[in-house]
């Protein structure tokens, strides 16, 4: 069962803009104390890392395809965290998951994983 839940996918056109945000399922689950992190998965593909903020001090780290492109970001007062995603490219095309963990200081990989979301749909097309 996914404790968290992805939300603000869809269809844009390259260039264009788009905001994801995850919540927990759950009021229990405080994601204001976890490392997060957004993973993609494009069909055929490997999941891969896109960016995390870190557990203690908020600080933020993203893949070199995503960087001065994306940015993670979380809201304490809502537990939510954000992705937001500018000048979209058709290869930004996959399902975009939201993570986290309480034993990790960030993530980088899926094996640092405690928590996924189910997934939200972004298609870039051209």
């Amino acid at each position: 069962q996914a404790q968290l839940v992805e939300s603000g996918g869809g269809l844009v056109k390259a260039g264009g803009s788009l905001r994801l945000s995850c919540v927990p399922s759950t009021r229990a689950f405080n994601a204001t104390t976890m490392a997060m992190a957004w993973f993609r998965q494009a069909p055929g593909k490997d999941r891969d890392f896109v960016a995390t903020i870190w557990r203690i001090n908020d600080a933020t780290h993203y893949a070199p395809s995503v960087k001065g492109r994306f940015t993670i970001s979380r809201d304490n007062a809502r537990n939510t965290l954000y992705l937001q995603m500018n000048d979209l490219h058709e290869d930004d095309t996959a399902v975009y998951f939201c993570a986290g963990s309480s034993r990790s200081l960030a993530l980088f990989t899926v094996t640092a994983v405690d928590f996924w979301g189910q997934g939200t749909q972004v298609t870039v097309s051209s």
